[in-house]
């Protein structure tokens, strides 16, 4: 296993409706219970001065205020894939930062979400007017994924809204960007380096994946990790003060991942099974086509041939190009 030393130390109604159209054509349904936090979030979220040193690590900069940190996530989210992670202002930028395992291309248009949402509440707060004459000031948006799913994936990338847009040979009037960070353990060490708590979270999930990976239940197998990482210095002071909410955060996260998982697979199952309707309706109108036509031309006796040769019925639809 990984070891280390200890360290110390009135628009919003509207994407409202469009978000939940999203979520119901994406595959999306509502769970039955408030999602947890998880770790990644529990990490930057109860730290200020770690959520300050990432804000520094990813932009080349050496803000030492913590306090400055004006913190704006969004918390009502109705569904677990819509739930935005972390969310903060400093410096006239806004920072929007979302913890990902698993690879998901639709990120920019969730963050277009996210980020109508920020600037609604913002407006609102400083009760300026959209429909005023006076230029309504907002922050900067920076958009950034965490990733550390198993699938391979480069050190960094950049996710773009208009890569989803069908008409690619217009050129579109809005854009946004998303960079993707790969987290995983040994990748993008310079940002490690310069980020402690990411670091120690990337060997945190490394260990875990290795005690699953054992064959251990999985709760057996978080327990070990927790227990190993803690006699290695590995965010120790956190899993010393919080062990079982972060054992709890896992477990939940495990099971939202196999939520999420098996939703996948029925929707690709119950996309099948439209596919087979479908197809078997197409074929039955078609056959019908064929059918009405040879009725016409008095073609009765190729009509029953048709009924029981496949071949030939093949042979028809293409001679009337069916």
């Amino acid at each position: 296993m990984l070891g280390k030393t200890r360290r110390t130390g009135s628009g919003a109604a509207d994407i409202r409706r469009f978000a939940g159209r999203y979520i119901k054509w994406a595959g999306s349904r509502r769970v039955r219970r408030s999602a947890k936090d998880r770790l990644f979030r529990f990490l930057f979220d109860k730290d200020r001065e770690a959520l300050l040193q990432l804000y520094n690590a990813l932009n080349g900069t050496d803000y030492r205020d913590a306090s400055a940190l004006q913190v704006v996530t969004i918390e009502s989210a109705v569904y677990v894939v819509m739930k935005n992670d972390l969310a903060f202002i400093l410096a006239g930028t806004l920072s929007l930062y979302e913890h990902q395992s698993t690879y998901n291309s639709n990120m920019p248009v969730r963050f277009l979400i996210y980020l109508a949402e920020e600037y609604q509440k913002l407006i609102e707060r400083a009760e300026s007017s959209l429909y005023g004459t006076k230029q309504i000031p907002l922050p900067t948006p920076q958009c950034v994924v965490f990733y550390n799913g198993e699938k391979q994936a480069p050190e960094e990338e950049v996710l773009r809204l208009s890569d989803a847009f069908i008409n690619r040979n217009r050129e579109a009037d809005v854009e946004l960007k998303v960079r993707m960070i790969n987290i995983n353990y040994g990748h993008n060490r310079e940002l490690m380096d310069r980020c402690h708590v990411l670091d120690e979270y990337a060997q945190f999930v490394e260990i875990s994946r290795q005690c699953m990976a054992d064959g251990l239940a999985v709760k057996e197998a978080l327990e070990q990790a927790i227990q190993y990482c803690m006699e290695h210095g590995i965010l120790y002071e956190t899993l010393r003060d919080y062990r079982a909410e972060v054992l709890g955060m896992l477990l939940e996260e495990f099971d939202v991942d196999k939520y999420e998982r098996t939703i996948r697979q029925e929707g690709m199952e119950e996309g099948m099974k439209q596919g087979i309707k479908q197809g078997q309706a197409l074929g039955v109108e078609r056959s019908n086509h064929l059918a009405r036509i040879l009725i016409e031309q008095n073609r009765v006796e190729d009509l029953k041939r048709a009924a029981f040769d496949p071949a030939y019925q093949q042979e028809l639809f293409r001679e009337f190009h069916l």
